[in-house]
């Protein structure tokens, strides 16, 4: 399933935050662009490399090291993903 290109920042948010809801059952009011993935959340790095391996599903491209291990906040991932889809 790729996703459909283009897509707006707001479209990218909102499927970021249901699929950290969907996948690490997080309630979405804490799914904020600032929240940290890893202090906020309670995000480890096994479920961070869930969600970069759910993230290559969705569109096909694999992230790059630098950019997965710069990824932080839940506007990280958005930036990250619309980065993805522009390639």
């Amino acid at each position: 399933m790729n996703l459909e290109i283009p897509m707006s920042k707001d479209e990218i948010y909102r499927l970021v935050v249901d699929m950290l809801h969907e996948m690490f059952e997080l309630d979405k009011a804490k799914i904020t662009p600032q929240a940290n993935l890893y202090t906020d959340l309670d995000i480890d790095s096994i479920d961070a490399v869930d969600l970069a391996v759910k993230l290559k599903q969705l569109t096909g491209k694999r992230l790059q090291p630098e950019v997965f291990k710069s990824v932080r906040t839940i506007q990280d991932v958005v930036d990250a993903l619309e980065g993805l889809l522009a390639r």
